[in-house]
C-alpha cells in the first residue's frame, strides 16, 4: 500500500472508531460509571493484546530484542513526560459534576484522546510498513478500541448540553491524529528494518503506558475490580481472536 492509502486507513480507524463511540453514546444517554469503566477495561484488554501479540513480536522480528526494548523504553518515557505536563482523566466525579465542569472535562478528554491517537496511528503505519496483514489487523483492533474512547469523550459533552450532531463530530475529530500518525509510521518505518523496529517498539511503549496509567486505573475507579477484570479479559480474548484471524 502507498502512503496515501495507509494514511486513509489510519484516519478510518481513528475517525470511524471514535465517531461510532459518540454515536453509540447518543443511544446510551447517561452511561453509568460501571458501564463506562467496563468499556474502558475492554479497551485496555484490546490494547494489551496489540502490544504483546503484534507490536513487540513484530519489532523483535524486524531487528532483534535490543531495538524493540529501545523503542519500548522511548515510548514509555515520552508518554510519561506528556502525561506529566498534559495530564487528563477519563472519569468525572460527582463533585466535578456539581461544579458544572462537564464541558471542560469533555474538551480535555477530546484533546487528550486526540494526543493518544497519534502513537496508535504510528502503530498502524509501522504495521503496514512491516506487512499488509499486520497493518490491517492493527487497523481493525485499534478502530475497535477507539469506540469506548469516543464514548468517554461524548458522555460529558452530552451532559454539558451539546446536541447529538456536535457530540458525534467532536468525538470523530478526536480520532483524526491517527491518520497523521499512520502517515509518519509508514514513512519512517519504511526507511530500514531497524527504524521500523524502533517505531513498532515506540508505539508499543506509548500504548502500554496509556493502558497502565489511565485505562485500567480509571476502569477500577468507576467499575470496580470484578467488572474491570471481566472487561480486560473480554478485550484480550477478542484481540487474540483477531490476531489469529489476521
Amino acid at each position: 500500500m502507498n502512503w496515501l492509502e495507509i494514511t486513509a486507513m489510519g484516519m478510518f480507524a481513528g475517525v470511524v472508531g471514535t465517531g461510532a463511540g459518540g454515536l453509540f453514546s447518543i443511544f446510551v444517554k447517561k452511561p453509568t460509571p460501571r458501564f463506562t469503566g467496563t468499556i474502558l477495561a475492554f479497551a485496555a484488554g484490546i490494547m494489551m493484546s496489540i502490544v504483546f501479540l503484534e507490536l513487540i513480536v513484530e519489532s523483535i522480528g524486524q531487528s532483534g530484542v535490543g531495538a524493540a526494548l529501545i523503542g519500548l523504553s522511548a515510548g514509555m518515557l515520552i508518554f510519561y513526560l506528556l502525561d506529566h505536563y498534559l495530564p487528563h482523566r477519563h472519569i468525572i466525579t460527582v463533585e466535578e459534576a456539581h461544579l458544572g465542569s462537564y464541558l471542560k472535562k469533555g474538551t480535555l478528554l477530546a484533546l487528550g484522546i486526540a494526543l493518544h491517537n497519534f502513537p496508535e496511528g504510528l502503530a498502524i503505519g509501522s504495521g503496514f510498513a512491516g506487512s499488509a496483514d499486520l497493518g490491517l489487523a492493527l487497523t481493525l483492533l485499534i478502530g475497535l478500541h477507539n469506540i469506548p474512547e469516543g464514548m468517554a469523550v461524548a458522555a460529558p459533552l452530552q451532559q454539558a448540553g451539546y446536541n447529538s450532531s456536535k457530540v458525534i463530530v467532536v468525538a470523530a475529530l478526536s480520532g483524526t491524529p491517527m491518520g497523521i500518525g499512520a502517515l509518519v509510521g509508514a514513512l519512517v518505518g519504511g526507511i530500514s528494518a531497524f527504524i521500523l523496529a524502533l517505531s513498532l517498539g515506540f508505539a508499543a511503549g506509548a500504548m502500554l503506558y496509556i493502558v497502565c496509567d489511565e485505562l485500567i486505573p480509571d476502569a477500577y475507579e468507576s467499575a470496580g475490580a470484578h467488572l474491570s477484570i471481566f472487561g480486560i479479559f473480554t478485550g484480550t480474548f477478542l484481540g487474540i481472536l483477531f490476531t489469529e484471524w489476521f
